[in-house]
């Protein structure tokens, strides 16, 4: 695996204390920042959210963040005030460590809905957690190994760029694997830059970049309680944003950074055999191009057509005509794999086995084009296997 450094003055570390069933998996993770950070974050769009989501929400955008607290395991939702005495306990246990108030340490969990926090086993292992902080890039992959839950990898991200004739570095992890939906995911992402940033440019930015990359992912459609998405810029390079270039350029970093670590997401879905791009061009906005395109990647006809290899153009089409956007069959055009199926209301000539030998190999690509306008939107997402089944069923929400 590619070592991915820290950016200047940030610190991570990753431990096991307990939580999971198996006591050796780690299970906590911690980044920190020697000095004050701005920090802007997304959460989920569920109206039933985790304690960590409620605390973590209302102490962003500010400009003295210092740390993120993240326990995978159990994620710490519909535990009703416990929960959020819990949540408020773990920022208070590193906000003393660091010297700082409370309201300066975010929080996630992730894991199992419903069960309190064991605050025994939390309180032994971040005293742990403190003493292995670190700034090498084997300390910040044990931080994105204590956030995974049903992940096989953990998910890393980095770029770097110069500015000011300095060098900016802008690092990131991210767990998922299922209840992956178009708003976000059952997903946790931090984003670490030394760049300084304003509350209100980081603020912007992310939520920009999150809707470019993690909103448009889904593995079966379902929204979680825990999403998070925290930006978290200390300005340790000494560089700041001083023209519009300039921001276009971190823009453009953060984008890439959000994109790679969605697209690791859907890949390492649980169950999945495929990784499906789903891309509708020619409508009048973005809003009726993401519809459509996310109402093909969530459907189960489709994707379970694609765990067979089956180009089955007719569910496709279908999913357009059930999206509320004005549209009969005559104007949807479909390619699967580069390969015309379905031109204007009729079906193609094709060679059904040449696709299903280009499906079978892993990526799929769909590809609707409409006559209406020139708004077009990319969306990404997996099929839905057997052993998607398998483990959904056996996994305790």
């Amino acid at each position: 695996m590619t070592k991915v450094p820290l950016p200047q003055r940030f610190l991570a570390a990753g431990t096991a204390c307990g939580i999971k069933d198996n006591p050796r998996t780690p299970d906590l993770a911690l980044f920190v920042s020697e000095v004050s950070c701005t920090s802007a974050g997304v959460f989920t769009q569920n109206r039933v959210c985790g304690a960590p989501v409620q605390v973590s929400r209302t102490r962003v955008p500010r400009t003295t963040t210092r740390a993120v607290i993240i326990n995978s395991g159990n994620a710490n939702a519909c535990t009703g005030q416990r929960g959020l005495d819990d949540a408020r306990w773990m920022t208070a246990e590193i906000a003393q460590r660091l010297d700082c108030p409370p309201e300066d340490v975010l929080v996630c969990s992730t894991g199992v809905i419903g069960r309190p926090l064991p605050r025994e086993k939390l309180a032994a292992g971040i005293p742990v957690l403190m003493e292995l902080l670190g700034s090498d890039p084997h300390a910040f992959l044990e931080a994105a190994r204590g956030m995974m839950t049903t992940d096989t990898v953990p998910k890393q991200a980095f770029r770097t760029f110069e500015l000011a004739s300095r060098e900016v570095r802008l690092s990131a992890v991210a767990k998922g694997a299922a209840m992956i939906g178009p708003n976000m995911a059952t997903m946790l992402a931090v984003i670490l830059t030394d760049l300084h940033l304003d509350p209100r440019t980081a603020d912007t930015m992310l939520r920009q970049s999150v809707d470019r990359s993690f909103n448009c992912i889904s593995v079966e459609g379902h929204t979680s309680t825990s999403d998070s998405v925290i930006l978290l810029a200390n300005g340790a390079s000494g560089v700041e944003l001083r023209s519009e270039k300039d921001s276009r350029q971190f823009q453009e970093m953060l984008d890439g950074v959000t994109r790679e670590l969605a697209q690791a997401i859907v890949r390492d879905a649980e169950g999945a055999a495929h990784f499906v791009t789903v891309r509708v061009r020619g409508t009048h906005s973005p809003d009726q191009a993401k519809r459509i395109a996310q109402t093909i990647a969530n459907d189960v006809l489709v994707k379970t057509a694609i765990t067979g290899n089956d180009p089955n153009w007719g569910r496709i089409v279908s999913c357009c005509g059930r999206t509320g956007v004005e549209l009969n069959e005559r104007d949807v055009t479909l390619s699967i794999n580069g390969t015309l199926i379905f031109q204007a209301g009729s079906p193609a000539e094709y060679d059904e086995q040449a696709v299903r030998e280009s499906m079978s190999r892993g990526d799929v690509e769909l590809d609707v084009q409409l006559p209406f306008g020139d708004a077009s939107v990319e969306v990404w997402t997996s099929d839905l296997t057997q052993e998607y089944v398998r483990l959904n069923s056996e996994y305790t929400t």
